[in-house]
């Protein structure tokens, strides 16, 4: 699909969400379903990136808090995204914290770059990937740079909403989900042109 056939595919689905949400905040129990079935796949995708096999109970814990605070939530179906991607980020950490496990830090300042997203190549080698496989794929990554291609790729937020989740500026995370990208496409064999170098003869 091109990119403006996903960019109105985005919009149907944020505008289907932000109602749904909407409706929810009103006490519509069926609603906040509609919205748990559309954002929990992303959201899932994005904590087992992070958290691995205890993603489902970070999800969990994450759905009650969302519940419990979605009267307080302002905003439209984007922004429901990026506001339980943060909880969720927290959640997850908190998990980590326990487990005595720190986050990998970023190894280099590059806030002051501002480069492309993400390339487009490796976008579409990520896209052939089996979930599963790309989700191990992603958890070598270091953890800024998995950070901002879960949340840009499999939680489909934008380059702000995906810096407000991290708590960085967006030119970082630009970089992050760029270099992360691009080392995925190395592995996959992905060449600048889109054309596979590995387990393909010419």
């Amino acid at each position: 699909m091109g990119q403006g056939g996903e960019q109105r595919r985005t919009q149907v689905y944020d505008e289907e969400l932000g109602a749904a949400v909407a409706r929810a905040q009103e006490g519509d129990e069926a609603a906040f379903a509609v919205a748990f079935r559309l954002v929990q796949p992303g959201l899932l995708g994005y904590l087992r990136g992070i958290v691995g096999e205890e993603a489902e109970d970070v999800a969990a814990d994450a759905w009650l808090e969302i519940a419990r605070d979605l009267g307080r939530f302002r905003g439209d179906g984007a922004g429901f995204r990026g506001w339980t991607a943060t909880i969720a980020r927290h959640r997850a950490l908190d998990l980590l914290r326990r487990q005595k496990v720190r986050p990998r830090a970023s190894t280099t300042d590059l806030d002051v770059l501002d480069l492309p997203a993400a390339h487009n190549t490796a976008e579409q080698a990520l896209e052939t990937l089996s979930t599963e496989r790309a989700l191990a794929l992603i958890a070598d990554l270091p953890r800024d740079q998995a950070e901002a291609v879960l949340l840009r790729v499999v939680v489909g937020l934008d380059g702000p909403a995906t810096a407000r989740v991290l708590g960085k500026r967006s030119g970082a995370v630009r970089m992050a989900a760029y270099r992360g990208l691009k080392r995925l496409a190395r592995q996959l064999g992905v060449t600048e042109d889109g054309q596979h170098t590995l387990g393909e003869s010419r």
